[in-house]
This record gives C-alpha cells, sequence and structure tokens, in this order.
C-alpha cells in the first residue's frame, strides 16, 4: 500500500483504560490526518463490525486499551481488513 490510506482507529471501548484509550487514539488520528490520511474514528461499542463494514478502511490501528490480547484482531481478521497487530493463530 502506498500513498493516503483510509484508516480506522480503534480507540474508546469500554475497559476500565477508555479514556487512556480515547486520549491516544485521537492523537494517533490526528497524527494521520497531519500526513494526509483519510481517518475514521471508532469508539469501540457492539456495533463495531458493523460500521467497520460501513466505513471499508484500508487498514484499521487498533488504539484499544485493557482489551483481551487479540479480541479486536480476531474480529477485525474476518472482515477481510488489515490490522495493526500480529495475527494470532486462531484467528487465520
Amino acid at each position: 500500500m502506498s500513498g493516503a490510506l483510509h484508516i480506522a482507529v480503534l480507540m474508546g471501548g469500554w475497559s476500565a483504560e477508555r479514556e487512556v484509550s480515547l486520549s491516544s487514539g485521537a492523537g494517533v488520528a490526528d497524527a494521520l490526518e497531519s500526513r494526509g490520511h483519510r481517518v475514521t474514528r471508532i469508539d469501540m461499542g457492539r456495533d463495531v463490525a458493523a460500521r467497520l463494514a460501513a466505513a471499508q478502511p484500508d487498514l484499521v490501528f487498533n488504539a484499544l486499551h485493557g482489551t483481551p490480547a487479540g479480541t479486536s484482531t480476531c474480529l477485525v481478521s474476518t472482515l477481510s481488513i488489515a490490522i495493526t497487530e500480529v495475527a494470532r493463530p486462531e484467528c487465520v
């Protein structure tokens, strides 16, 4: 992938680290936008799969904190979207 991308930034969620995730996710999104990328900010909720499918990003940047390791990777992999985490064997 080269040039400007459409990147969805996952942030927030419902863990105890929600506020930290919102802050770091906003920082990531701002930095990506300053580099010319199109960014969709997604506050993790029960509708995240539908929101990602509707957004159709090229890549998902995971800025979630405090979620079980690999949870978002497995979810995003079912949508065939690249994510900024190492794929877990049980997801592929």
